[in-house]
C-alpha cells in the first residue's frame, strides 16, 4: 500500500513538474528593458530625473509657480498612467505631480530590494525635497494612499491636504484577490510569475479590481502587461508581498489632523468599502464621498465623476 502511495505522489510530482513546463513554455515573457518601453508609454509630459541612484519616471505639469502643489501615488502593480483622467483637468489651475513608485511602472526596483512602506515613505519626501517642494496635497490610491497617510503622520509640516481613495491602512479582509496577486504571494508560484505574464491573467486582474469589468479594454489590457515587464518590476512585486505587513501603524491614522478627503468604490472586492468608513470615523472632521457603482480604482474606471468630488474639496 505505502509503495503504490509512493508511486502515485511521484506520478503526481511528475505531471506537475510537467504542467510548469508547459506552462512556463507557452506563455513565458521575459523583462523588458526600459529603452524598449520608453517611446510607447513615457512620451512628453514625461521626464526622468535621478534620485539617489533611482532613475524615476516622473510628470511634473500644470502652474509651475503653484505654492501647494498635488502629488499622486498610484497603487501595487500600476503606475502614473492611473492618473491621466485627473492630471489633464487638475494641471489647468495646479502644479500636479505623478509618478511611478520604485518597483512598478517605468521607474523599476531600488538597489536595496526593499519595498517597505517606510522606504516609499522616505522616497516622496525626498522627492519632494529635490522637486523643492515645501508643502504638498497629497492623493493616493491603495498602496499609494496608504503611503499618502503615513507621509501626512510622520510628516504634518509637508501635507496641507489629503485625498484618499480606496486606502490601504488597516488589516482588511479582501472579499476577492485579483489572480495575479494572488500567485505572488504563493510560495513557490510566485517564481513562474517572473518567468511568465498570460495575457488572460492581467485580464482578470485588472477586470477584478473595476467595478464594471466591461470597462476593460484591450488598451489597458496592453498598459499594464508593458509596465509589468519592466526589468525587475514582477520580482519586486514578489518581494512586496514578502516584506506586506497590513494594518501595522494603522494606529496612527488617529493622529491626522488636516483637511481630508475619502473617496472610495463600492463595489471594491479587494478593500471593501466598510474600511472607507474606518478611515472616516478616526479622521476627524474628513468628507466622504462613496460611487455606487465603481471598484478598487474608481479615479482610473471613472475619472469625470470622482474628479468633480476633488475639485469642489480643493475649492
Amino acid at each position: 500500500m505505502l509503495k503504490r502511495s509512493m508511486q502515485f505522489i511521484g506520478i503526481l510530482l511528475l505531471a506537475l513538474i510537467f504542467f510548469m513546463i508547459v506552462l512556463v513554455a507557452t506563455t513565458w515573457a521575459p523583462d523588458q528593458p526600459l529603452a524598449n518601453l520608453k517611446q510607447k508609454w513615457a512620451p512628453a509630459p514625461s521626464a526622468f530625473i535621478n534620485l539617489h541612484g533611482l532613475n524615476v519616471h516622473i510628470r511634473d505639469q500644470g502652474i509651475a509657480s503653484d505654492p501647494v502643489p498635488i502629488i499622486l501615488i498610484h497603487g501595487t502593480s500600476s503606475s502614473l498612467h492611473t492618473w491621466e483622467g485627473w492630471t489633464d483637468v487638475l494641471k489647468t489651475q495646479h502644479r500636479v505631480i505623478s509618478m511611478d513608485l520604485p518597483g512598478f511602472g517605468l521607474t523599476g526596483p531600488n538597489v536595496q530590494d526593499d519595498y517597505s512602506n517606510q522606504v516609499y515613505v522616505r522616497f516622496i519626501i525626498e522627492l519632494m525635497d529635490q522637486l523643492g517642494i515645501k508643502r504638498c496635497i497629497l492623493g493616493g490610491n491603495s498602496l499609494g494612499g496608504e503611503i499618502a497617510w503615513q507621509v501626512a503622520a510622520s510628516r504634518p509640516d509637508r501635507v496641507e491636504k489629503l485625498i484618499l481613495v480606496d486606502a490601504a491602512g488597516y488589516a482588511f479582509i479582501p472579499e476577492s484577490i485579483p489572480l495575479g496577486f494572488r500567485i505572488a504571494r504563493t510560495p513557490v508560484l510566485n517564481k513562474l510569475v517572473e518567468l511568465t505574464l498570460p495575457r488572460d491573467m492581467m485580464e482578470k486582474s485588472v477586470r477584478n479590481v473595476y467595478g464594471n469589468p466591461g470597462k476593460v479594454t484591450a488598451e489597458l489590457v496592453d498598459r499594464y502587461i508593458a509596465t509589468t515587464l519592466r526589468a525587475g518590476n514582477r520580482h519586486a512585486l514578489v518581494r512586496r508581498f514578502s516584506q506586506l505587513d497590513a494594518g501595522a501603524g494603522s494606529d496612527k491614522i488617529k493622529s491626522l489632523h488636516l483637511p481630508t478627503l475619502i473617496i472610495w468604490g463600492a463595489k471594491d472586492k479587494l478593500i471593501p468599502v466598510k474600511y472607507a468608513q474606518e478611515f472616516h470615523r478616526d479622521i476627524p472632521g474628513s468628507q466622504l464621498q462613496i460611487f455606487d457603482q465603481l471598484g478598487h480604482v474608481p479615479q482610473e474606471e471613472d475619472p469625470a465623476a470622482t474628479l468633480k468630488v476633488v475639485q469642489d474639496f480643493l475649492r
